[in-house]
């Protein structure tokens, strides 16, 4: 995750070509959008006020200047990331864990981008529903399950793609929670019954959201306010595959880790993607999945390249890591001791952790800053510089 400072950064699209995208956007840009712009053009600036500090034995000095935290804004999420992996360490068990992915068709995913609240959570709730009743049906696994997952909103160029990142350890708790039941090796639950069950959930609970009125369609979607045009899309839905699909198991525990430093905490696209960034626009590299994964660049106008990163801006206080079965927050600690008994396994600890994955935050004081650039001394803080009211100041919600 660290790593050297990279040349470009979405922050520099959004001060260079920001103001003109909020003019030519008036009236149809959310408070959310507009608040998320201008946390990603503060950050570590003297916006947000920071502090001095100053070498105690040359006296050199240097400004950092504060964070914004917004989890859309991606110089933060690395921090966040450290943070959250800190406590996911301790919930590792010694079992095969495997990822799940599932995914929305083009159809809903349009009806998802106007209702983000409703939908994606729709999405969380079938696809958690999904693996806990086919796991728990015997003639595939017969177990309780559980499993941490991850919304991701965007594909490769940053259009539009929801789908959910499924952690899921390899076996589950007996009904009576008296044994640990593994799964086959290199094999979790099959992802032609996933998928299927999967799609009948979900399209009951979009039903049901229609039914509530809880959904609401603009533009060239309006025609679905109409009950026979919804009908019909629901009808062309249930004759089409959607897509489930399970990759290979990770190597173990560590791995998973890795993993989760990855995508727990990114945003629509990383810095280090960024190749250039000019007066036209900006290019950033994207892998072809469709052409065997070839790495190759793109490159959008200022314009379209903010108005692709703002479609995955999420409402206010939806959480896009959630836990499941076992693994719920109400009981992950009672259940995690009982799976590790019935393994005979202890908890790991930091040092069983790659190096490179070991959480800042566990492994040093926060109190400690890096050492003078000059002589390598000791810096102490000096002055603090005042930035905007901690009311102002919107934490991160994942």
């Amino acid at each position: 995750m660290p790593g050297a400072r990279p040349a470009f950064e979405v922050a520099d699209i959004f001060r260079q070509h920001g103001d003109a995208f909020r003019v030519a956007h008036a009236g149809h840009l959310s408070r959310s959008q507009l608040r998320v712009m201008g946390a990603i053009e503060a950050c570590r600036t003297a916006a947000l006020g920071g502090h001095v500090e100053c070498c105690v034995d040359c006296r050199h000095q240097r400004i950092s200047y504060n964070s914004c935290r917004d989890r859309h804004c991606p110089k933060c999420q690395s921090t966040a990331a450290r943070e959250w992996l800190s406590a996911r360490a301790a919930d590792l068990l010694p079992v095969e864990y495997f990822h799940v992915v599932f995914t929305l068709p083009a159809p809903v995913a349009a009806i998802a981008y106007h209702n983000k609240a409703t939908v994606y959570a729709m999405l969380f709730e079938a696809a958690a529903e999904t693996l806990k009743t086919i796991a728990a049906d015997k003639r595939y696994l017969g177990a309780e399950i559980g499993a941490i997952m991850v919304l991701h909103t965007w594909g490769q160029t940053l259009t539009h793609h929801p789908h959910v990142h499924c952690i899921v350890p390899g076996g589950g708790l007996s009904a009576h929670g008296d044994r640990w039941i593994a799964c086959r090796p290199g094999f979790f639950l099959p992802v032609r019954v996933l998928s299927r069950l999967y799609r009948r959930l979900f399209l009951e609970k979009l039903r049901a959201a229609y039914r509530a009125d809880k959904l609401r369609f603009f533009g060239n979607l309006k025609h679905l306010s109409d009950h026979s045009a919804f009908d019909a899309v629901l009808t062309s839905l249930r004759r089409i595959e959607w897509l489930v699909y399970a990759k290979r198991p990770f190597a173990g525990p560590k791995q998973v880790l890795a993993y989760l430093a990855r995508y727990t905490h990114r945003a629509a696209i990383s810095n280090h993607r960024l190749l250039a960034v000019d007066n036209d626009g900006a290019t950033f590299s994207w892998r072809d999945y469709r052409d065997g994964a070839r790495m190759k660049s793109m490159t959008l106008a200022a314009d379209e390249f903010i108005r692709r990163f703002l479609l995955h801006v999420l409402p206010d206080g939806f959480q896009r890591i959630r836990h499941y079965g076992f693994l719920a927050n109400g009981h992950r600690r009672a259940k995690l001791m009982l799976i590790r008994r019935l393994l005979a396994a202890t908890p790991p600890s930091i040092a069983d952790q790659a190096p490179e994955q070991q959480p800042a935050c566990a492994v040093a004081d926060t109190s400690e800053r890096p050492p003078c650039p000059c002589c390598g001394s000791r810096m102490v803080v000096i002055e603090i510089l005042p930035g905007p009211r901690r009311g102002n100041r919107t934490p991160d919600t994942s």
